[in-house]
């Protein structure tokens, strides 16, 4: 029951959507929204899986305005508005003219929204890359999946401005060696992205550091009182203990990222739906169902704890997304097809299930084995030692179990 009030709408949504796309366009549209919101599931999924990691931070008034507001934005926003915005800005169109051409010429707004495409994958590139980036380098990671390359650049990640500077570096190569003739075009759009990151980043954690979100005219007793009380329920409720939730400010400024987020994975999904209809509408249609289905899995991910329990789920979606910014910086001059970029993701997502399974089930033996010897071993080791990740770094390499310092 659980399941289906999470995924209800979806499912809503999708009959209704495949039913009216039928009545108004015949079967032929019904099948192509049908298609459309399976490309969206597919390229999207590791969407699903960054954004529990945000969701979940967040108290379940927001995580329920995600699944509301943030549905209606992406569905309108980023599915039927945004395309019209890009061409308007690239054609140097007002908005009222984009839209009567995708009206009235489908196949001239297609090719306006292709000749947009440099601008959109440098935007959505830069901004996936520096999500990438960030977890890499990210020093106070305690899981590894992949020791052998994750640990020297974990140390790295000491220098806080590395990140910044990688990602500029790769901008400079993208645009010299993959942008042809588009190399300003790509510029402007490349650095727009990264301060767009950044900004909202930012912002976010410089809210959610300080606090704020709840009433702030609190005093420092109850605020701390609150925040047990808000843990303990967070527990029951999405699996995630000593987890305290953003509120007010700051999990606004977390509730854009999470939007911004979107709007980079999307980027793909709405060109690439050009190849398969040209109507506004229908692929609004089609990748509104696909992005319900993603909100929806989102929370299921918060509210069962999965990423607590498959512990390489979100190491497997940061590699999909850097493979993702890679694809999107090649495909400003060399069309990549949109299967072989959903087929990369599901494979990230694939191993890191796998890797996140054998490891648990390491815990569990190592474990009971203590259990069984008294809780430590002959040298003293208590559960804390370290685990064998059972990842794709191989040759025996170790990764810290939930909690501990790598």
């Amino acid at each position: 029951m659980h399941v289906l009030r999470i995924f209800g709408w979806s499912f809503a949504i999708t009959a209704i959507g495949i039913a009216a796309a039928g009545v108004i366009g015949g079967g032929d549209a019904a099948a192509i929204v049908a298609i459309l919101a399976v490309l969206e599931i597919s390229l999207s999924f590791d969407n699903a899986v960054i954004n529990a990691t945000i969701l979940r931070r967040m108290s379940e008034v927001w995580q329920r305005l995600f699944l509301s507001l943030g549905v209606i934005i992406a569905v309108f926003g980023m599915r039927l508005l945004f395309p019209i915005v890009i061409v308007a800005l690239t054609a140097h169109l007002s908005p009222m003219d984009v839209f009567d051409l995708a009206l009235n010429d489908e196949a001239e707004y297609a090719a306006r929204l292709h000749e947009a495409h440099p601008s959109i994958a440098a935007f959505g590139g830069i901004f996936l890359f520096m999500i990438f980036l960030d977890f890499m380098f990210d020093p106070e990671r305690d899981i590894q999946w992949l020791r052998w390359l994750e640990e020297p650049l974990r140390r790295a990640g000491q220098l806080d401005v590395l990140s910044v500077v990688t990602g500029l570096v790769a901008l400079l190569v993208v645009a010299e060696a993959f942008s042809g003739d588009h190399t300003q075009q790509v510029l402007t759009a490349g650095v727009a992205g990264l301060a767009t990151y950044l900004g909202v980043r930012g912002l976010g954690e410089f809210f959610e550091a300080r606090g704020i979100g709840a009433d702030e005219d609190e005093d420092e007793d109850e605020s701390t009182s609150a925040q047990a009380t808000g843990s303990a329920s967070a527990e029951r409720r999405t699996g995630t203990p000593d987890l305290v939730l953003a509120t007010g400010r700051a999990a606004f400024f977390l509730f854009l990222y999470l939007e911004v987020i979107d709007a980079s994975f999307s980027f793909d999904g709405v060109v690439g739906a050009f190849a398969i209809s040209q109507n506004i509408f229908i692929i609004a249609t089609g990748l509104g169902i696909g992005a319900m289905y993603i909100r929806s899995t989102t929370v299921y991910l918060v509210r069962r704890g999965t990423l607590s329990e498959y512990v390489f789920l979100e190491h497997g979606a940061h590699y999909a997304i850097g493979a993702l910014a890679v694809i999107l910086a090649v495909s400003i001059e060399t069309e990549v097809h949109e299967v072989v970029t959903g087929l990369i993701g599901v494979a990230f997502i694939g191993l890191a299930l796998l890797s996140s399974i054998r490891f648990r089930a390491k815990e569990r033996k190592a474990a009971e084995i203590e259990s069984g010897a008294g809780g430590t071993g002959p040298d003293g080791q208590d559960s804390d030692g370290a685990v064998d990740s059972g990842g794709l770094g191989g040759g025996g390499d170790k990764a810290s179990p939930v909690g501990t310092s790598s």
